[in-house]
């Protein structure tokens, strides 16, 4: 070990205050993913004056189950002046902050190698714990606090600017859906003197499928109407665990790629192009719509032209909505699936005990509304521009961490 590295334990000191007189209220979790949350414990009947109170600049952990979840919990109170949090995690602070910047200790304690040398010394704990001494024993190097100060700030620059960019993907979403209820929830479309359409008194009729008045050329159908479902490769060619690879010839979906917020791409699983070649179905072509089937039931992403990979495959808990005749009809189908209204539908459709479902045939069962071809193609041109800046957001956003990782990688050097 280079001859700058320190043992954290003589750079921190435990801190045991408890909420004895109920002046803090702020209760607060502690995240796998290293950060504090809102609790969700039920507190009826706790008495809160054993829980112990967190200022800022300190850092609370959890040593326990760190082997099972292959990573300690820990985290430092940057942003509000105190709270409370279970008495079972330990409180502690940096000693010296001349010495050793608690920011500069946050950055050690997010490097996947802590979290690999943590879950080392916790195979001998109980339960896969690490034990307190076992951390305190743990090294870190220490270097000027001017280059500490350095380091801190250019890992903060990132951040910052991954913030933004999430604050501006979350606005355009906002814009997008909002022209999207306008349009065809409220029917206050642009009408043929670009007035909107109900207000300037355009024709409604009565639908009694969906018990609700709509434009005269609007229809009432299902996805297929739209676009063509098709379901991924489950056959004997299938990938195994052992033909996935960091990186390879074809992205093979997972279902962390598929969100609430569309595709996410942190987390990579490659076939090579021999099993690519293998599989008969779910590949997928630009414009495609992926929709979780499985699991967690109706995230969705959309392939536009902006996503970064050449070749993707759905794993088997997803379908392939894909417009065959008309292109546009694949960013509508991406709107209306991310739309309120096809979110709340989803929920009263899914089946399956153990593991929430949503088969095909149950997925065409869904009314939906058919917007004429004409608006739909509008509606498209529109939407395909939200949709491109808030790719090539997310496509910035993933550069980023990348930066960001290498950039706590080389702080070891």
């Amino acid at each position: 070990m280079k001859s700058n590295y320190k043992r954290i334990g003589d750079y921190i000191r435990v801190v045991d205050k408890r909420n004895s007189d109920l002046s803090v209220e702020n209760l607060l979790g502690l995240s796998i993913t290293k950060e504090f949350v809102p609790s969700v414990a039920n507190t009826v009947g706790t008495d809160m004056s054993k829980y112990k109170v967190i200022k800022r600049n300190q850092f609370v952990c959890s040593t326990m189950q760190v082997r099972r979840d292959k990573k300690m919990p820990v985290a430092l109170l940057q942003h509000i002046d105190n709270g409370i949090i279970s008495p079972a995690y330990y409180v502690f602070e940096v000693i010296d902050e001349s010495i050793l910047l608690p920011e500069y200790l946050m950055m050690w304690f997010s490097r996947t190698e802590f979290d690999r040398e943590a879950c080392f010394y916790a195979v001998g704990g109980v339960r896969g714990s690490l034990e307190w001494e076992d951390f305190c024993d743990m090294k870190l190097p220490i270097p000027s606090i001017e280059n500490q100060r350095e380091i801190v700030n250019e890992y903060n620059i990132i951040l910052d600017k991954i913030i933004l960019n999430e604050n501006i993907i979350d606005k355009l979403e906002d814009s997008v859906q909002s022209i999207y209820k306008q349009w065809f929830i409220d029917f206050e479309f642009p009408d043929e003197e670009n007035k909107p359409y109900k207000s300037n008194g355009g024709e409604l009729q009565y639908n009694s499928q969906i018990d609700k008045d709509i434009p005269i050329d609007f229809n009432v159908g299902n996805l297929e109407n739209l676009v063509s479902i098709i379901d991924g490769d489950r056959g004997k060619n299938y990938p195994s665990k052992e033909e996935m690879y960091d990186e390879g010839f074809c992205l093979f979906l997972n279902a962390g790629n598929v969100t609430n917020k569309g595709f996410k791409f942190t987390d990579r699983s490659f076939i090579s192009e021999e099993k690519d070649n293998l599989l008969r179905k779910g590949k997928l072509h630009r414009n495609d719509v992926v929709v979780t089937s499985r699991g967690t039931v109706g995230n969705v992403g959309y392939y536009s032209d902006i996503v970064p990979f050449e070749n993707i495959r759905i794993n088997s808990g997803m379908v392939i909505l894909r417009a065959e005749k008309h292109k546009e009809y694949g960013i509508f189908a991406y709107m209306l699936l991310r739309s309120k209204y096809m979110k709340n539908t989803i929920e009263s459709y899914l089946s399956g005990s153990a593991q929430p479902q949503l088969p095909i045939k149950d997925l065409v069962k869904i009314p939906i509304i058919i917007p004429s071809h004409q608006t739909i193609i509008q509606f498209a041109k529109i939407s395909t521009i939200y949709q491109n800046h808030i790719d090539l957001k997310k496509v910035e956003n993933e550069n980023l961490l990348i930066l960001k990782d290498l950039l706590l990688k080389k702080m070891s050097k």
